[in-house]
């Protein structure tokens, strides 16, 4: 299937490890040039470099923490001066969370809402100039499941992932009048290295069988019983960026395995 591609740019953010990376070698075995944007410098170099080199795109790195508004800012700088913009924006940066609302901090609740919200808001603003001259373009959001169905014991996460899924609707509306489509994925369960590294810190004084853990998670809350890989959604990703999804906008993907309780 021809998804029409070769030669757009493509911005990722969270892009050094996991789902982004996983979005990333989707869209550059499409020859899709990209931007990666992450805060590890190192992983993130590495990472662009190696990329570039496999699939014969150009990429560039930018180490940037994105839930800072001038980080925001330099990065669409840097975006303009060296691609003159870009075709695809996908915000996927985010982490999880643990606490109670009774103990949860402030602060903890503002660092969630700049990272999962507006980090999207600055970027679509920064962006969607360029993309409305270049004729269109494509923004996806990375929220989660947890944005209708939460988890006990992440209520900031639950709430800021709802947030950027209701965001993902209203720009949706906005923007689909310049030709820019916007949709949301949610995906369930997915083998991240955080899940992994969260998996063998929960199991380290009774044994340390991490894998046996995750199997009882997927067992508890996926119907399909097992973890998805990163590149299973990022697959999803890729095909929403595509002229293959032109009719697609302002919807919520849910990539779950069957998690989702409700219609």
């Amino acid at each position: 299937m021809n998804l029409e591609l070769d030669g757009k740019t493509a911005l990722i953010t969270g892009a050094s490890v996991g789902i982004g990376l996983a979005i990333a070698e989707g869209l550059a075995a499409e020859g899709v040039n990209l931007v990666l944007v992450a805060r590890n410098k190192e992983r993130l170099d590495q990472e662009a470099a190696r990329i570039a080199d496999y699939y014969k795109i150009k990429t560039l790195g930018i180490a940037v923490n994105i839930a800072s508004a001038s980080d925001v800012k330099e990065t669409v700088r840097l975006v303009e001066e060296r691609f003159g913009g870009i075709d695809i924006l996908i915000n996927n940066a985010g982490t999880g969370s643990n606490e109670t609302i009774a103990e949860a901090t402030d602060e903890k609740w503002q660092l969630y809402w700049e990272l999962h919200v507006m980090a999207a808001v600055r970027l679509a603003r920064g962006f969607m100039p360029t993309m409305k001259r270049r004729g269109g373009g494509v923004i996806l959001h990375n929220a989660s499941i947890c944005a209708a169905q939460p988890l006990w014991y992440e209520p900031i996460y639950n709430v800021t992932k709802a947030a950027l899924m209701m965001f993902s609707k209203v720009l949706a509306h906005e923007a689909i009048d310049h030709n820019i489509r916007v949709n949301t994925v949610n995906p369930g369960l997915v083998l991240t290295p955080d899940w992994i590294k969260t998996a063998k810190e929960l199991t380290e004084k009774s044994g340390g069988d991490w894998q046996a853990y995750l199997n009882g998670v997927a067992e508890e809350h996926a119907p399909i019983k097992r973890f998805a890989s990163p590149k299973e959604i990022a697959d999803f990703f890729v095909f929403l960026c595509s002229a293959r999804a032109s009719y697609s906008s302002g919807s919520a993907y849910y990539v779950d395995g069957g998690m989702l309780k409700t219609v």
